[in-house]
C-alpha cells in the first residue's frame, strides 16, 4: 500500500477516535504483509448475538505502536491544518510516548519538533495536548536536551494564560519533569517570584502541581539563594496554618526542610545573607513562621509533627 493512502488510513483512524486509530493501524499492517494479520468485521456483519462494535480478530500485537507508525503519525501531525485531527494525533503520539522505548523512536524520528511547535497554537485545547505530549517524552534524558528549548516558552505559557486553566496544569507538570534533575533548573531562576504568585493565588489542584516544582528546586543547593530572594506575598506563611489540606502543608513544610538542608550544606545557616524585606528568606525565618511552626508539633497528623519537629531547631 502507498504511503499516501496510508496516510489517508492514519487520518481516517484518528478522526474515529484513538481506539480506532490503532485498529486502523493494524488493519493497514496486516494487509501489506499479505498474511493473515488483523482484520476488522463489521458489526453488522456479526449478526445479532454478535458484538456491538467493531472486532479486531485473528491476529496478536503489540499494545505499543511500532517506528512505521510514528513516523506516518508524525507525518500527518506535521503536514495536516485539521484541529480536530491534530489535537487527537496528539494525543495517540502523548499516549505512544508513556511506553519507554517510544520515547527514544519519538525522538530519532525527529517528532519532539513536530510536537513542540504546536505549543504556539492559538487553540488552547491543541497547546494542552501538545504540552502533555512533551510531559511524557520529557521522562527520556536525552530528550529532556532538546525539550530544554521550550522551557521559557513554557514560563511564559504558565505565569500570562488563565489561572488554574488545563494549559496552566500541563505546563507546570512539564516543568516539573524538567526539573527532576538538577539539569535544567536554572532556566526557572528568573520565574520564581512568579511561581510563588501562582502558588498564592491558584486552587488545590494548581498550589499542589507548583509546591511539586517548587520541592524539585529546593533540593538543589545552587538554586537556594534564588529562592529566597524571591519576592513573596506574606500570605504565604497562611500555608503553614494547621487547617490547610494535607497534602500542601507537607509539601510547605518539606520546602522549608529542604533550603534549610542546602543552607548547611554551604554553611550559610548561622549567617544572614543579604536578602530584601519581603522576600522569602524574611517570610520563613522570621518570627511569625517561627511560631506557626511550632504549633504545628501540637497537630493531629502524625508526618505533619514530625516535619515540625525537624525545622523548629532551624528556626
Amino acid at each position: 500500500m502507498g504511503g499516501a493512502r496510508d496516510v489517508g488510513w492514519v487520518a481516517a483512524g484518528l478522526i474515529l477516535g484513538a481506539g480506532a486509530c490503532y485498529c486502523i493501524y493494524r488493519l493497514t499492517r496486516g494487509r501489506r504483509r499479505g498474511g493473515r494479520g488483523l482484520r476488522l468485521r463489521s458489526s453488522r456483519s456479526a449478526g445479532r448475538g454478535g458484538p456491538a462494535e467493531e472486532d479486531l480478530t485473528n491476529g496478536s500485537y503489540d499494545e505499543v505502536l511500532n517506528a512505521e507508525q510514528l513516523e506516518k503519525l508524525l507525518y500527518l501531525l506535521e503536514t495536516t491544518e485539521d484541529p480536530v485531527i491534530i489535537e487527537r494525533a496528539l494525543v495517540t503520539v502523548g499516549n505512544s510516548a508513556a511506553f519507554s522505548v517510544n520515547q527514544a523512536i519519538i525522538r530519532e524520528l525527529g517528532g519532539i519538533p513536530i510536537v513542540g511547535n504546536k505549543i504556539n497554537s492559538p487553540n488552547p485545547s491543541i497547546k494542552e495536548k501538545a504540552l502533555n505530549a512533551l510531559n511524557n517524552l520529557s521522562v527520556n534524558v536525552e530528550n529532556q536536551i532538546k525539550i530544554k528549548i521550550y522551557v521559557n516558552q513554557v514560563c511564559e505559557d504558565v505565569f500570562s494564560g488563565p489561572l488554574n486553566s488545563a494549559v496552566q496544569l500541563a505546563g507546570l507538570r512539564l516543568l516539573t519533569n524538567m526539573t527532576v534533575t538538577n539539569d535544567h533548573q536554572h532556566m526557572l531562576q528568573s520565574y520564581i517570584t512568579d511561581l510563588f504568585q501562582v502558588l498564592l493565588t491558584g486552587n488545590g489542584n494548581t498550589k499542589v502541581q507548583v509546591l511539586k516544582l517548587l520541592l524539585n528546586l529546593s533540593e538543589n543547593p545552587a538554586m537556594a539563594e534564588g529562592l529566597l530572594s524571591g519576592q513573596v506575598d506574606s500570605s504565604f506563611l497562611s500555608l503553614y496554618d494547621g487547617h490547610v489540606a494535607k497534602e500542601i502543608l507537607l509539601r510547605v513544610l518539606t520546602l522549608f526542610q529542604n533550603i534549610n538542608n542546602c543552607l548547611k550544606m554551604e554553611g550559610r545557616l548561622a549567617v544572614q545573607p543579604t536578602f530584601t524585606n519581603g522576600s522569602l528568606f524574611f517570610l520563613l525565618y522570621g518570627e511569625e513562621c517561627a511560631q506557626k511552626i511550632r504549633a504545628l508539633v501540637d497537630h493531629h497528623d502524625a508526618e505533619v509533627k514530625e516535619k515540625a519537629v525537624t525545622i523548629i531547631p532551624t528556626i
